[in-house]
């Protein structure tokens, strides 16, 4: 059997002024952050670019070496 000890729902002071320290400290950090990703200066990623124009030929490369060794692998499993 279980014991059940009775609790109260009611907070006790230190509860209620932990939470209330919580909850002001994290509207806080909310005001702070104005960006999603929090970055302050993004002058690392001056003069980088997203893909190349011929970023397309890696892609057909890699496809292509994929089939190769899938082919090269279940033709010497048929011998």
């Amino acid at each position: 059997m279980a014991l059940f000890i009775r609790q109260d729902d009611e907070r006790s002071e230190l509860q209620k002024q932990i939470a209330s320290e919580l909850h002001r400290k994290a509207s806080e950090k909310a005001k702070l952050v104005d960006r999603p990703d929090g970055v302050e200066d993004s002058q690392y990623v001056k003069g980088s670019q997203v893909s190349g124009k011929y970023s397309w030929v890696w892609v057909v490369a890699i496809v292509v070496v994929a089939i190769a060794i899938i082919w090269l692998t279940v033709s010497s499993m048929s011998r």
